[in-house]
């Protein structure tokens, strides 16, 4: 039976639920009932409770405050809220003392009885999982008194270099171990699950050496079945291998062969997903420290290409990358509010740094250039008033803390993103823009006898006053000297290098009027439209 502690102060929904939920039948046992939150720290202090049923609105001390002293105190213990519609959005704050469920008042007998059955299952499975944590324990405890302890110590030292290499040839030949190959190579094994990809709690990072336990059973099985090696459990959750071979050629495809085995093997029978690093070759026992350096190095690429990795450091060597000019594309992308450009830069740098196989801190480099080139690229166009800074700082600083350069990646994609898309906003406004995009359309519509300065205004969707103002300013020309002037351009390079009539070429630049033309042409070139055209046809 598990205890189950009701706390609500209104009596009446006290009673109604001591009274109306068949306990014994569900598995449970009313340990008791209190008015508030201050009456259940102190029930639970006495007495074992296995799960709480809450309101959230007491006097004294409230639901949120007990969820935060059970969770603090007695982690092991099912909280479940219940909260009035107002309060939902109050009652989620709760998330982060790990509240199991959330009910909405009223709550009827049927809704608590199923609620109540599925956290008894929960609860039984939790045992269920904690008796064979127990058992895997004592597995675990035999291990370490038998010869394997033993075993796996001295291979460590030879492997990692802490002792003298002859005198752990030595012990090891005493274990009937020998190491008489031309070729080594160290491989080390580790649980995605328990690594620096994931934040773990007390309890995983007691499942970790277990688990590793288990997981050393397999390597050392596949091992066993390909002659190609021995695998040793270090005190921390990791797996090593060391492979020896006398046809290092042959068994370089071998040994990644091997190790895709392993991990299919491990992700079959528990479920797990692991990564494996294969160190370089070295040439005797005594330099096995160094194969055993670069394959913890492999593991550490986990940062950039994420779990379930397979790397081998023969055939991977990291290289210098520079950004230099995706550097310079995000600032044009960025200065003209091009999302898309900017999104498709971006993914060419995130390819570029994986293939490049660089370590966490230069990749970490790498997006702090980004994230300073968009900084410099605000500055110059937008008043910093200081939230820009203080926005770029936390950016740099949630970037570090993440475990992988995906998320960091993404963190740092966004907010350039938002960047683009604040000075995209910018532009739009600008005079710059609108004088550009009135150049576009005169440039589209000069052969139009009807485009004015009211039909560009319509176009851009301003008066014609502020547009006549900010035109002049951006172009150092009003609007008809503008128009003019690219009709004249036009008509100038229709007379060198056509046949076409003056009053033709009138029509094609825009005038309706060939005589106004000729006038219009004198004006500026200083020669009627026959004269340009015998000169320069």
């Amino acid at each position: 039976m598990y205890r189950v502690l009701l706390v609500d102060d209104e009596i009446l929904v006290r009673t109604a639920m001591r009274e109306n939920i068949e306990w014994r039948r569900l598995g449970y046992e009313l340990a008791g009932d209190c008015a508030n939150g201050k009456e259940a720290m102190e029930f639970v202090k006495n007495q074992p409770v296995d799960v709480v049923l809450t309101d959230i609105c007491m006097p004294y001390v409230d639901g949120i405050e007990l969820s935060r002293f059970l969770y603090e105190n007695y982690p092991e213990i099912v909280i479940v809220i219940f909260s009035g519609f107002g309060e939902f959005d109050y009652a989620k704050k709760a998330i982060q003392y790990r509240v199991s469920e959330y009910l909405l008042k009223p709550v009827t007998a049927m809704e608590l009885s199923e609620l109540l059955t599925r956290i008894r299952r929960k609860l039984e499975q939790e045992k269920r999982q904690e008796k064979k944590l127990r058992r895997m324990e004592r597995a675990t405890e035999e291990y370490l008194k038998n010869a394997d302890m033993i075993r796996s110590q001295a291979i460590s030292s030879l492997v990692t270099g802490t002792s003298d290499p002859g005198q752990c040839l030595e012990r090891l030949r005493e274990l009937d171990i020998l190491f008489d190959s031309e070729y080594y190579r160290v491989a080390a094994v580790d649980i995605d699950t328990y690594s620096d990809l994931y934040e773990t709690d007390t309890k995983e990072r007691r499942e970790s050496a277990l688990m590793a336990f288990a997981v050393c059973n397999i390597v050392g099985e596949i091992l066993r079945d390909h002659r190609a090696g021995i695998a040793y459990q270090e005190s921390s959750s990791c797996i090593y291998i060391v492979f020896e071979t006398n046809r290092p050629r042959e068994f370089l495809e071998k040994s990644g062969e091997i190790c895709r085995e392993i991990q299919e093997a491990v992700r079959e029978v528990m479920k797990l997903e692991i990564s494996i690093g294969i160190g370089t070759y070295v040439r005797s026992p005594a330099e096995m420290h160094l194969s055993y350096e670069s394959a913890k190095a492999a593991l550490d690429y986990r940062y950039l290409l994420g779990g379930g990795l397979l790397l081998d450091m023969e055939k991977s060597r990291g290289e210098e990358v520079s950004i230099y000019e995706e550097l310079r594309e995000i600032a044009k992308a960025v200065r003209a509010g091009r999302s898309r450009e900017l999104s498709a830069v971006m993914e060419k740098i995130r390819v570029r740094i994986c293939h490049a196989l660089v370590g966490k801190s230069r990749a970490c480099m790498y997006l702090q250039q980004i994230v300073r080139t968009l900084g410099e690229v605000q500055e110059s166009m937008l008043p910093d008033d200081g939230e820009a800074r203080l926005e770029r700082e936390e950016i740099l600083n949630r970037m570090i803390r993440e475990r992988t350069f995906v998320s960091a990646f993404g963190i740092v994609e966004e907010y350039a993103v938002s960047v683009a898309e604040r000075l995209g906003e910018q532009n739009a406004t600008s005079g710059s823009l609108q004088a550009r995009r009135a150049l576009d359309y005169i440039s589209r519509n000069y052969q139009d006898p009807d485009l004015s300065l009211n039909s560009v205004c319509s176009y851009l969707g301003i008066s014609m006053s502020h547009f006549s103002t900010i035109f002049k300013e951006e172009t150092g020309s009003t609007f008809m000297e503008v128009l003019t002037g690219m009709r004249m351009e036009k008509a100038k390079e229709l007379l060198e290098n056509t046949t076409l009539k003056n009053y033709e070429i009138a029509g094609r630049v825009g005038f309706s009027d060939p005589h106004y033309f000729g006038v219009a042409f004198k004006k500026t070139t200083g020669k009627t439209p026959t004269e340009y055209a015998k000169e320069r046809r």
